[in-house]
C-alpha cells in the first residue's frame, strides 16, 4: 500500500469517525428529559436536553418545593408567614435577594409594585378563592397598610421588620426568581438547552436543540385558554405575561381581576387586556408584567424608553391593539399587525 492510499484510507476514516462523533452528539442533545409539578399555585412544566437532563430537571423540581415551602405567603411554616405573624425577623438569602429587589421595583415604578398589597388582595379573596367584594370602610382600613417603603431590610444579614400590621407576599416577583434558579441549576448540570413554564411564566436557557430559538406562544386575553395571539422567538430570555383573563370573578354583572391598583385598592382599570415583558433577568419581567399593566399602555411606554436596555414588551389594549416595542419586531409573529415603539420617537 503506497503512501497515497494509505493518506486517502486515514481520510475516510477521520471523516467517518467526525461523522459518527457528530452524529451522537446530535442525539444526545435531543434526549429529552421532562418534569411537571403543582407549586406557587399554578402547573409547572421543565424541559432539559442532553445526557445530563434528567438529574437537573429533578434538581430543579426540588429547587421550586423548597422556594415553594419557604416563600409562600400561605404556608404557616414559610419564612414570609412567619415574618408576617411577627412582623420582623431574619430572612434567608433567597429571601432577601427577592425582598430587595422588590423594594428597587417599587421605588422604580414609583409604588406601582407592592409587595405589602397582600391584605387588600386577601380581602377581594383572591388568596384563598372566597372572593369578595369589600364595602369602601374594609377598603380604606387594608389600603392604609400598603406602603413597601415602610418596610426594613438589612441586606447583609437579612434582617427585615415590616410597618406595623402590615404583610407581604412574593406573588408578584417569586415566580420570576423561581425560573432563573432553575436555569442556574440546568447551567451548572451541564445542560446547555432547556425551559421552564410557571404559568405564564417562560423562561429558556440557550436554543432549542435544532440550533433555532425558542418559540414561545403569547395568549390571546380574548381567546379560549391556550388560545395564542403571537408567538415571539427567544434565546436565554424569559417571557412573562400578565393579564386580568389569569385570575378574575364576577359579581352582579361586573368582572373583577386579581391585578389590584395599589394606589386604589382596586383592580386596574388601565385600558390593556394583557402585558407581556422579555427579559433576561426573570424577576425583572415577573414584577414589571404587573407594574406596566397597571400603568396603562401610555405610562407604560414611557416606562420602557427610560429602561428599554433591560426589556422589551407586548401590550395588548382592551381594543385588541398590539403595541410592540422595536427589540421585538424581527422576531415577533401574529396575524395581528403590531404598532412598534421606538426608543426615539
Amino acid at each position: 500500500m503506497n503512501k497515497r492510499t494509505i493518506l486517502a484510507a486515514a481520510v475516510l476514516v477521520t471523516a467517518a469517525l467526525l461523522s459518527g462523533a457528530a452524529l451522537r452528539s446530535h442525539q444526545t442533545r435531543e434526549e429529552t428529559h421532562t418534569g411537571q409539578l403543582l407549586a406557587m399555585d399554578t402547573v409547572m412544566t421543565f424541559t432539559a436536553y442532553g445526557p445530563y437532563g434528567e438529574q437537573a430537571v429533578e434538581a430543579a423540581m426540588e429547587e421550586i418545593r423548597r422556594l415553594d415551602a419557604l416563600l409562600s405567603a400561605e404556608s404557616g411554616d414559610s419564612e414570609v408567614s412567619a415574618l408576617n405573624r411577627l412582623g420582623e425577623g431574619t430572612l434567608s438569602e433567597e429571601g432577601t435577594a427577592i425582598l430587595k429587589r422588590a423594594l428597587e421595583v417599587f421605588d422604580e415604578t414609583g409604588g406601582l409594585f407592592d409587595c405589602t398589597i397582600y391584605p387588600v388582595m386577601e380581602l377581594w379573596g383572591f388568596t384563598d378563592r372566597q372572593y369578595h367584594v369589600p364595602s369602601e370602610a374594609e377598603l380604606s382600613q387594608a389600603l392604609a397598610l400598603v406602603d413597601a417603603s415602610r418596610i426594613t431590610l438589612d441586606e447583609e444579614s437579612g434582617e427585615t421588620a415590616l410597618g406595623e400590621g402590615q404583610r407581604i407576599d412574593f406573588g408578584g416577583i417569586a415566580k420570576g426568581y423561581a425560573s432563573g434558579r432553575v436555569m442556574d441549576i440546568f447551567r451548572s448540570a451541564g445542560v446547555v438547552s432547556g425551559m421552564v413554564s410557571l404559568g405564564g411564566n417562560v423562561q429558556t436557557l440557550g436554543e432549542k436543540p435544532d440550533r433555532t430559538p425558542w418559540r414561545i406562544g403569547i395568549q390571546d386575553p380574548d381567546g379560549a385558554q391556550g388560545d395564542p395571539l403571537a408567538v415571539v422567538s427567544v434565546t436565554d430570555r424569559a417571557v412573562i405575561t400578565s393579564g386580568g383573563y389569569e385570575r378574575y370573578f364576577e359579581e352582579d354583572g361586573r368582572t373583577y381581576i386579581h391585578i389590584i391598583d395599589p394606589r386604589t385598592g382596586r383592580p386596574a382599570e388601565s385600558g390593556l387586556a394583557s402585558v407581556t415583558v422579555v427579559s433576561a433577568d426573570g424577576m425583572l419581567a415577573d414584577a414589571l408584567s404587573t407594574s406596566l399593566y397597571i400603568m396603562g399602555a401610555e405610562e407604560a411606554e414611557r416606562f420602557w424608553r427610560s429602561r428599554a436596555d433591560e426589556f422589551d414588551m407586548m401590550l395588548v389594549t382592551e381594543d385588541g391593539e398590539i403595541l410592540l416595542t422595536e427589540g421585538l419586531s424581527d422576531s415577533f409573529e401574529s396575524a395581528e399587525t403590531p404598532v412598534i415603539l421606538k426608543r426615539d420617537r
